[in-house]
């Protein structure tokens, strides 16, 4: 069984009512800015075991009268087609994405902001798409300055130039694709637009981490740090909440070292700063919900080495920097692990040792450690997918669900007919060929059945794998590594 560390009912509960009481400190409305993802947050739900991906989303339906969400992108990313890495799609289709997904779920969007404007064609192009989608959308402009040339920002030929998004509801969320959209500044910008109307407005972030409440070198928080070690992110002690308060709260450092500044923003839109902290501003209670430390410091532990393996793996791949591959060298060490902390990374390896042949490990639920090898036939990920859900179906490991005669003609299609250079079968070949037997073989389709149950499970190749491969592990739910050697298909 799988052990949980986090406690989600309590956490959706005490997090929408903490929100709430934000809401009223400031009157008529509160622009809460969220960092990281609203939905589909994985890295939270591996480092807490027992916090679901759509956690923050479930949170804010029980706010769903009180709120709407502003959607920012920016026109830079356009510009460039930046990507999102985890679902392979650019950030102007993931504005589309998020905004169906919210209003799918009866959430209010009110509009799209497009940040850093400067006449970019593009931008304008992409305003034109979402506006034939009866969809707002309003431009902020590039401040020369931003953020530091406090004088400019907080003017009329400053926040003052930017479009006032219209808002309906006291609780305005602000969420983007990813990081660098400008959410902060879209905020900013709308508190000084709303002063100038005579509208009681405040700031808010949520930012679930680093947990402000857990020591600076807890696993969870040095986890956060390897998942945004291409940003440079370092968690630090909040200097300012020390001294307000004489108590220890870890921040970051962007928003450590960007708080001088707002500190001046807010004192020129409102004569007074009502936060003496970065950690003032943050509303996140995921703190309070950590029902088993040990669980998540062995999750977060886990998470870090599946980060390092990442990162060397994008650096292979000339898609990554050495920056990112040394720091996380360092908070492993820093956490005193190395990659064996990671036992299917060690399974993997053994197997590959005995067979001198590329294999791979998965390690179930229950801890129970399954492995494969690459064959004339099946990569090793077609194989383990094979191998896994035979022992979760109570399947002996000697029956064959796909016969060498029903696997050869496959190889003879894709070798003659489709020029591969690899028979091997990928691993979504094969399940449409367990799918296929399904309707006469039992075994197949108990096989397939338990696919499920690869949810949230560990897995490692001792070669880079395809990224059909890639694919599948992750629509399974399933969390890959990969030892940073040449790729292979299948």
């Amino acid at each position: 069984m799988e052990n949980y560390g986090f406690d989600n009912e309590k956490y959706l509960r005490i997090q929408s009512e903490h929100i709430k009481e934000r809401i009223a400190k400031f009157g008529d409305k509160l622009y809460l800015e969220f960092g990281g993802k609203l939905f589909d947050d994985y890295h939270a739900s591996r480092v807490l075991p027992g916090f679901e991906p759509d956690s923050k989303l479930r949170m804010l339906f029980k706010l769903k009268d009180y709120a709407e969400i502003v959607i920012v992108i920016s026109a830079v990313d356009i510009e460039k087609n930046k990507m999102r890495s985890d679902l392979g799609i650019t950030y102007d289709e993931d504005v589309l994405r998020l905004r169906d997904e919210f209003m799918q779920r009866g959430l209010l969007v009110g509009s799209v902001v497009i940040t850093h404007y400067n006449g970019q064609s593009s931008a304008d192009a992409y305003r034109k798409r979402l506006e034939r989608r009866k969809i707002k959308v309003y431009y902020h402009y590039t401040i020369e300055g931003y953020p530091n040339n406090v004088a400019l920002i907080d003017s009329d030929k400053g926040f003052g130039k930017n479009d006032y998004v219209k808002t309906n509801r006291p609780l305005v969320v602000v969420t983007a694709p990813g990081p660098g959209s400008g959410k902060m500044a879209v905020c900013l910008s709308q508190l000084y637009q709303e002063n100038q109307r005579g509208v009681k407005a405040g700031y808010a972030k949520f930012e679930t981490f680093p947990i402000w409440n857990l020591p600076l070198n807890h696993p969870v928080n040095l986890a956060y740090e390897a998942a945004t070690a291409d940003l440079n992110d370092v968690n630090m002690i909040d200097p300012f909440h020390l001294e307000a308060y004489g108590e220890t709260a870890v921040n970051y450092n962007r928003d450590i070292e960007i708080f001088p500044v707002l500190n001046a923003l807010f004192e020129g839109i409102y004569g007074e700063n009502p936060y003496k902290s970065p950690t003032d501003m943050g509303v996140n209670m995921a703190g309070y919900c950590i029902s088993d430390d040990e669980v998540c410091r062995k999750a977060s532990l886990n998470e870090i080495v599946r980060r390092y393996y990442n990162a060397i793996d994008k650096f292979v791949d000339s898609d990554g920097n050495e920056s990112e591959v040394n720091k996380i060298v360092l908070l492993m060490k820093q956490a005193k692990i190395n990659t064996d902390y990671r036992k299917v990374t060690v399974a993997a390896a053994e197997r590959q040792a005995r067979s001198k042949m590329p294999s791979s490990a998965i390690e179930l639920r229950d801890g129970t450690i399954i492995t494969a090898e690459t064959s004339d036939l099946l990569g090793p990920s077609a194989a383990l997918l094979l191998n896994a859900t035979k022992h979760l179906a109570g399947i002996d490991h000697a029956v064959k669900l796909i016969t060498q005669e029903m696997i050869e003609p496959i190889q003879r299609t894709k070798v003659t007919f489709l020029h591969g250079h690899n028979p091997r079968l990928h691993t979504d070949e094969v399940l449409v060929a367990l799918s296929i037997l399904s309707n006469q073989d039992p075994n197949c389709r108990m096989a397939l059945e338990h696919l499920p149950d690869l949810k949230g499970c560990q897995v490692h190749s001792t070669v880079l794998l395809s990224e059909v491969d890639r694919k599948i592990f992750r629509k399974l739910g399933v969390d890959l590594t990969c030892d940073p050697v040449k790729k292979v298909s299948g």
